[in-house]
């Protein structure tokens, strides 16, 4: 085992150095590139740029989940930007406020808040207000199963109540996110 491992540090090394197994200096791409960064007068701009122009790397279209034909590079971009679309100005509202991805110009409360602090989904419940008596430990031990939080809910027509295992929120109307300096909640991806 320690014969392995001997080996595997020397092949190692002769790779950082540009070596092949015989010995002889490679004249690949990488060993090139590690010789130039090693050089102080060579430029980290004049690397970047030698990577990003270099011709040997393919561009692969990416993929449709759906059986259709393959997507051109311009259209499957698109793709990936619509499944991770994120709020612009986060709001919560009650349960009669529209739910989405919230723009300046569409107030819509985001459905896929994630908590920066306690790393867990936001729950939300239309209809419900958190009774006062909640306080961290309930959320931290009953959260997500709404069978064990609803003893602490309130029923209320047109509100809707937020939490995660650290805060929760009891919201009527629309409210903009940055408002409540306490909360750590962020928008996740909306997949629209």
């Amino acid at each position: 085992m320690a014969d392995d491992l001997e080996r595997l540090l020397e092949e190692a090394e002769r790779l950082l150095r540009g070596e092949k197994k015989d010995g002889t200096a490679e004249e690949g791409r990488s060993a090139k590139l590690l010789m130039s960064a090693s050089n102080c007068e060579e430029d980290i701009d004049s690397i970047i740029d030698e990577i990003c122009n270099d011709s040997s790397f393919t561009k692969i279209p990416l993929k449709s989940k759906s059986n259709s034909t393959s997507l051109t590079p311009k259209s499957s971009s698109s793709v990936v930007q619509a499944h991770s679309k994120r709020c612009c100005t986060v709001y919560l509202g009650g349960s009669s406020s529209p739910s989405g991805i919230g723009t300046n110009i569409s107030k819509r409360t985001c459905d896929q808040l994630r908590c920066t602090a306690c790393d867990f989904r936001v729950s939300l419940f239309n209809d419900y207000i958190w009774d006062q008596s909640c306080d961290y430990l309930f959320f931290r031990n009953n959260m997500p199963e709404f069978s064990k939080l609803r003893a602490k809910m309130i029923k209320k027509k047109g509100a809707r109540a937020y939490a995660c295992q650290c805060s929760w929120r009891s919201i009527d109307e629309l409210t903009d996110l940055q408002t409540d300096q306490q909360l750590r909640w962020v928008c996740g991806k909306h997949a629209e």
